[in-house]
């Protein structure tokens, strides 16, 4: 088991995506703390503990964020956070169907850490949460040393 001491916020308007990510976080031995949330202005509410959020204990926080959500779309999440002395070095993975390079190359403009391209096939997207899960804590465990 993997415990990289941060929250794992997923942002995603899709529930089957948010789940399947959940889901397989854990299937990659991933057992930190998951927050799904349904959209980006949520999002914003939780980062910023504001809204529904008010008084939410701080914790370290790392973002799996799909890009094309109605409301304040992912691109725009990542840009206030990025924007924001608070929040600026939370690291955002941008998870999404668009491979457009434009929007890749805006989204590490940005400051993304990585861009991800979600598979439409249903068990080659699995396999790339899992990939994502292990590169995770691969990641978290390298820096402790």
């Amino acid at each position: 088991m993997h415990n990289l001491a941060s929250t794992i916020l997923v942002v995603d308007d899709d529930d089957g995506h948010r789940e399947l990510v959940r889901r397989n976080l854990r299937r990659s031995g991933v057992v930190n703390p998951v927050v799904c949330l349904p959209n980006g202005d949520e999002a914003l509410d939780y980062i910023f503990c504001r809204g529904a959020y008010v008084g939410r204990s701080e914790a370290e926080l790392l973002m799996l964020l799909d890009v094309n959500m109605p409301g304040t779309n992912g691109v725009e999440v990542l840009r206030q956070i990025k924007a924001d002395l608070r929040s600026h070095k939370i690291p955002i993975i941008m998870l999404t169907t668009t491979d457009d390079p434009r929007e890749v190359q805006r989204c590490y403009e940005l400051g993304c850490s990585v861009y991800v391209t979600k598979p439409i096939d249903p068990g080659e997207f699995i396999e790339a949460v899992k990939r994502i899960g292990m590169f995770l804590s691969i990641v978290r465990l390298s820096e402790g040393v």
